[in-house]
């Protein structure tokens, strides 16, 4: 073989492309693919109605420990702080497959009739196994990728996005249009995916680049973005000739199989990145550059994704050490203890905001369905919403992460203010189901699916952005909890219960069971007003984190991240040749201006 040629079909390449920064994200890409099972609730609601004889309150009861289930995420964070994240992904796994299994066994019969609480504690046991696969995946790319995080978490949340579209097609092709067999796709699907990635997503020492190499740093984000891109527009020409022309069982698995080869086709981009790694590698031997290298901590020393052992609760010092420092929070930016983090102005300002704005986009789509069946649309058309929120949540994932961080990076655009225009958007979706304009559901699943899809990347880029990065998986699980507080307020008790007490109404008096539903726009307005105004407030609310990160968004906030061009290196050479520095983790500044001033001595 030549000097410089590269073979890709070697054992050695392929392990290379296995283990490589790229394949993680890859990897993650496929796991959070598997991870919006929550969003289809609304497919198989109506068989959990019909089947064990709920009204709306207990339906809504079970979406809400549904939503529970995937948003309280406290345990998997700290399980990540303690445990490889092998681990984390096999434990999700587990949950993921006993939770679902035994609500399809109920559904299918082959069980006794659970009673309502043990319902709800096999869908949010279920439910809260994605919370163990984001967290290990998510966690991984961000600190794979510190300065590109909003892009990072955009893409990988795209998926989540896309996930209900795929698991539709998914189950048309293998069970066929059985609701029921819906939940049986939820059950093991996830499960295999984890288990095929296990020990590929991990976080890796971390390669600082000088600034002027992010452009091109960033490029595969933008290849995995255009192919994320063709595979939401597949999903949509889909579920759009599917409402025109009536599909056979053979037409879905062949619609299946493209599906699948789309989703994973960004293994091309992990290749193609490795190759011209490996190239470029062999032709600088010729000329090898000056790599300055920074040893890990000895603890850390065999394994990049060993767990921080740290007291990570308060940061040392025992409990009056605890209460001293929990009042006591660093610059902006740097890295926050737990305890510091969560009674910050910040963390609760982004508390609010996720009971007002998440809750309120959750509570619409958990019943678009019976919204839909309320206002005299046909079931196709109900499914198409459904599919429909599925596309624009990921437009909203992928937009929000690659929009912002360009308005960031170009314009110092402040995340939290994009996070507020979010938020009023939203309110013009709600508005739209409160008064049941005309066909005005397909516009307001767009506007809600979008918003909801935005508020997620926004949400957990500002939370590594101002708390730091050390306990991460930590914070921004808690900075998710408190979205179900919002969804049972405004699902449960506020729509769930306006909406029996009017289909009672209409039903002269006796109990709304079963099949027997609200009908008119009556049934869903005073709820979405409601949602609307809390929605305004949340709104409100978030001006108050605008202005008291102002002066930190102005600034660059990912400097310590970055190499300074001629920065010199150990022995005195300038590094200005592109070389980078492996680092493991994250640094803080005191301890990269101790390194400056350290190589300045020599």
């Amino acid at each position: 073989m030549a000097v410089g040629e590269v073979s890709m079909c070697t054992p050695a390449f392929a392990k290379r492309v296995v283990h490589s920064r790229w394949f993680v994200v890859y990897a993650s890409l496929v796991v959070m693919a598997a991870s919006g099972s929550t969003y289809i609730f609304a497919l198989y609601s109506k068989v959990l109605r019909s089947k064990l004889g709920y009204n709306q309150e207990t339906l809504n009861k079970l979406s809400f420990f549904k939503d529970l289930g995937t948003n309280v995420g406290v345990i998997s964070g700290l399980v990540q702080q303690v445990a490889p994240t092998w681990a984390v992904l096999l434990i999700g796994a587990a949950m993921n497959l006993a939770g679902y299994l035994m609500i399809y066994l109920a559904l299918t019969g082959r069980t006794s009739p659970p009673p309502v609480w043990l319902m709800c504690f096999y869908i949010c046991f279920g439910a809260n196994a994605l919370t163990f696969s984001n967290t290990g995946a998510l966690v991984a790319c961000v600190k794979n990728f510190p300065e590109s995080r909003g892009i990072v978490i955009g893409l990988l949340k795209s998926f989540v996005g896309l996930s209900g579209a795929i698991y539709t097609q998914l189950y048309l092709a293998i069970y066929g249009d059985d609701a029921a067999d819906l939940v049986l796709l939820v059950a093991w699907l996830p499960a295999v995916f984890n288990i095929f990635t296990v020990y590929t997503i991990r976080v890796l020492p971390y390669a600082r680049r000088q600034d002027g190499h992010k452009k091109a740093y960033n490029t595969p984000f933008y290849h995995f973005l255009y192919l994320s891109i063709a595979l939401a527009s597949y999903l949509l020409v889909m579920i759009i000739v599917q409402q025109q022309v009536k599909f056979s069982h053979a037409a879905y698995v062949v619609t299946s199989t493209a599906l699948l080869i789309i989703l994973f086709s960004p293994a091309s981009v992990v290749v193609r990145e490795e190759y011209k790694t490996v190239s470029n590698l062999e032709h600088s031997l010729q000329q090898p550059p000056t790599i300055a290298v920074e040893e890990p901590k000895k603890e850390n020393a065999g394994n990049a994704d060993d767990a921080d052992t740290s007291p990570h609760l308060c940061g040392g010092g025992g409990a009056m050490g605890c209460l001293t420092n929990m009042f006591k929070p660093p610059a902006l930016g740097e890295d926050y203890s737990i305890m510091q983090a969560l009674v910050s102005v910040e963390m609760i300002v982004l508390f609010v905001i996720s009971v007002f704005g998440i809750g309120g986009t959750l509570t619409a789509i958990d019943n678009m369905a019976q919204i839909g069946q309320s206002l005299g649309y046909p079931p196709k058309s109900i499914n198409t919403f459904v599919s429909l929120i599925s596309i624009w949540n990921y437009a909203g994932r992928a937009g929000a992460g690659y929009i912002s961080e360009f308005l960031l990076a170009r314009y110092r655009f402040p995340r939290p203010l994009v996070l507020t225009a979010v938020l009023l958007i939203s309110c013009i979706g709600h508005l739209l189901i409160a008064f049941g304009v005309n066909q005005s559901l397909y516009a307001a699943s767009v506007i809600i699916g979008f918003c909801f899809g935005a508020q997620w990347p926004l949400l957990f880029a500002i939370i590594s952005e101002v708390f730091g990065l050390k306990y991460y998986s930590s914070l921004f699980n808690f900075g998710s909890a408190a979205s179900p507080a919002g969804a049972y307020v405004l699902n449960v008790v506020v729509t769930g219960r306006m909406y029996d007490a009017e289909a009672t109404r209409q039903n002269g008096g006796v109990a709304a069971v079963g099949d027997k539903v609200c009908k008119g726009v009556v049934c869903f307005k005073r709820a979405f007003i409601i949602i609307t105004a809390v929605t305004f407030a949340g709104a409100l609310v978030s001006l108050v984190l605008v202005w008291r990160t102002r002066n930190f968004y102005r600034g660059d906030i990912y400097a310590k991240f970055k190499v300074a061009p001629a920065a010199a290196t150990a022995d005195g050479s300038s590094s200005d040749g592109g070389g980078v520095e492996m680092v493991q983790g994250t640094e803080t500044s005191a301890e990269e201006e101790k390194r400056k001033k350290e190589r300045g001595g020599q």
